[in-house]
């Protein structure tokens, strides 16, 4: 079971068992707020945290992609060459389903990424990476 939101940014919600890969979840400015209607912030973070380990980051500098999740690779995959992959406008509980079964089989440099999360998929300006 998921521990709740921590309130300290650069902390880590963990699940039981090992993941190939881990997830940045943006929260603060933007990301995570009443800013973004309609979403179950914490039942997204949450969710992702089921499945991978998740570190919480304060503002990543993309707001207007709001809210922005990144899929950073494992060691493995980046050692080989995978990148991490920056999701935005992830509002919608069946695009968060979509992350939680790529994380699940591998995610970057494992497993391709779904065809329907490039729609979500952009290139943050040099200053956010």
């Amino acid at each position: 079971m998921p521990r709740q939101r921590p309130e300290a940014t650069g902390t880590e919600l963990t699940s039981a068992e090992p993941a190939p890969c881990r997830v940045v979840v943006c929260r603060d400015c933007c990301c995570g707020t009443p800013k973004v209607t309609g979403v179950d912030h914490d039942r997204q973070l949450a969710r992702l945290a089921e499945e991978v380990p998740v570190r919480v980051s304060d503002c990543l500098d993309v707001c207007e992609h709001a809210n922005v999740i990144v899929v950073q690779p494992s060691a493995a995959a980046r050692a080989a060459g995978a990148r991490p992959v920056w999701l935005g406008l992830v509002n919608d509980p069946a695009a968060t389903e979509d992350i939680a079964g790529w994380v699940r089989a591998g995610g970057p440099g494992v497993a391709p990424c779904p065809d329907i999360l490039d729609l979500y998929v952009f290139t943050p300006p040099r200053r956010a990476r």
